[in-house]
């Protein structure tokens, strides 16, 4: 009885501590969040562990052959035609997301400025393209840059040009065009939260110092809204490397892109490692670039500061 009621603090302490601990925020976060993490893990990670995975095999007609090796990793680093692709894929990436920003921010500065009680219904407005088809979108522009479209037939009823022109369509500008229009709000969206987000007092501030509208907008509102700016880069850069649809419909042979190769060889050639170390390379080369547009905006940030 003595030794069990000497032991019994112990315990009692111990339980205390463990049911304080149970009772924590910390512990209560994380529990909360496990399930969803958890998910995520399975959903998002998982399924690039097993590209991964595959880029390190090799095909062996219908069978993989799971010995580890970097061939892939080579072929796709080397061959001629994969790092063209890839080249390719990227100057029409980044292309379309200067482009894109430059069209979305005077929308957005627009909206945010001057949008007044109606900033709702221009946002409104501009998902308006959204509800049709990506399909009919990306077609509607085969129609505009056709031998016989929109465009040829304007411009030879203008008189600029005497006969269809075939440069329009089926080619890298057709895709640049073509995505910056699919991909214009994706760019609007950020770039306005952005803007809300300046404080007006500060370029009133600047008015009043004797900075005319330019400079203001130049030392104050594209300064404060380059968070936005990155952002929208970002979800249009990232994407539009993988596009592949695009580049099928309206490209052509001098527009193809890397994706499409990935998707050849997922699909008709059937060769899923070699997929699997393009998929790798492109989405290592899209990470290190924008983590490196990242760390030089925040550095001109600091600057301009």
């Amino acid at each position: 009885m003595t030794a069990a009621a000497e032991g019994s603090p112990p315990l009692r302490m111990a339980g205390g501590r463990r049911n304080a601990l149970l009772q924590s925020e910390a512990v209560q976060g994380v529990a909360l969040i496990s399930p969803t993490f958890l998910y995520a893990l399975i959903l998002l990670v998982l399924p690039i562990l097993v590209v991964i995975a595959h880029s390190f095999w090799t095909q062996d007609y219908l069978t993989i052959d799971h010995t580890f090796t970097l061939e892939n990793y080579r072929i796709a680093l080397t061959e001629p035609i994969y790092r063209d692709l890839l080249w390719r894929s990227l100057y029409i990436s980044l292309t379309v997301s200067l482009l894109t920003v430059l069209l979305a921010y005077p929308i957005a500065y627009f909206i945010s400025f001057h949008g007044g009680r109606h900033k709702s219904l221009w946002l409104f407005l501009i998902t308006i393209p959204f509800w049709t088809s990506y399909l009919l979108r990306v077609m509607s522009w085969k129609v505009i840059l056709g031998y016989n479209g929109v465009l040829n037939s304007g411009l030879m009823g203008l008189g600029i040009i005497d006969e269809p022109s075939t440069a329009l369509l089926y080619n890298s500008s057709a895709v640049i065009i073509t995505l910056t229009h699919a991909w214009a709000t994706f760019a609007v969206l950020p770039i306005f939260v952005s803007l809300e987000k300046v404080d007006r007092t500060l370029v009133e501030a600047a008015t009043d110092l004797g900075d005319g509208p330019l400079r203001s907008f130049l030392r104050v509102t594209l300064p404060l809204s380059a968070p936005g700016v990155i952002s929208a880069a970002l979800i249009v850069m990232i994407p539009t490397v993988g596009d592949y649809v695009t580049p099928k419909l309206v490209g052509g042979k001098d527009g193809v892109m890397i994706a499409n190769a990935i998707q050849a060889q997922f699909g008709k050639a059937s060769n899923w490692p070699l997929g699997a170390a393009l998929s790798v390379t492109t989405m290592i080369i899209v990470s290190l670039m924008a983590g490196a547009a990242v760390l030089v905006i925040r550095a001109l940030q600091r600057l301009a500061r």
